[in-house]
């Protein structure tokens, strides 16, 4: 299914392509508007006053899926089914980053 997107969400799509953020098709999410850049990605979905919203909030991939967060004892970890990624300092500081730019550029006026 394809997204039928207005000339201001296809600005900001420009923007964050620009910024190094790449489409991505992650089930259940294939109709909507998945953005990955490093490890990192997003499911967005386009709303009636064109902009772009948050579907599924950004997560650390795990095998290609979205990843959960949980703790495990005195540490956390990203979890996908049965795969585990320690929550390292520096795997949280890419996916604090990674939300940091995706909000800022979504937060972006679109040019009229």
């Amino acid at each position: 299914m394809a997204l039928e997107l207005s000339p201001q969400q296809m600005s900001t799509l420009e923007r964050l392509v620009a910024a190094g953020f790449r489409p991505i098709a992650i089930p259940p999410y294939e109709s909507a508007l998945c953005m990955r850049k490093g490890e990192c990605a997003v499911a967005l979905a386009p709303v009636p006053n064109g902009g772009l919203k948050v579907l599924a909030p950004a997560a650390y991939l795990v095998d290609g899926k979205f990843g959960v967060r949980l703790k495990r004892g005195n540490s956390e970890v990203f979890v996908w089914k049965k795969t585990e990624l320690p929550a390292t300092a520096e795997r949280l500081k890419e996916l604090e980053a990674f939300r940091k730019e995706l909000s800022e550029i979504l937060e972006l006026p679109g040019v009229q």
